[in-house]
């Protein structure tokens, strides 16, 4: 598995479109643009479960500018904003 995350380019989970499924690479919580400051925002994404080497697949996008995203990490579905998905690197 890690072979073929190593061929998946490397992108903010912000980014990506419902059906994407990936594993989270690192966390970059000063690419975030949250109002949170990057300690807390990193802090509050790891609680939840964004931790390396996670699974995870973005399920639905909300209707006004696809803002936010439901994401399952391992077996948890959570809501998103796109902007902390910034800081959420996956492969």
């Amino acid at each position: 598995m890690a072979e073929q995350n190593a061929a998946k380019p490397q992108m903010p989970l912000g980014l990506a479109k419902r059906g994407y499924s990936g594993v989270i690479q690192h966390l970059a919580a000063q690419d975030a643009k949250s109002a949170l400051p990057d300690v807390e925002l990193e802090s509050r994404l790891i609680e939840l479960g964004f931790v390396e080497g996670a699974q995870v697949e973005v399920l639905h996008e909300g209707i006004i500018g696809g803002d936010p995203i439901a994401v399952r990490v391992q077996n948890i579905t959570i809501a998103v904003r796109r902007r902390e998905a910034m800081a959420i690197i996956v492969a």
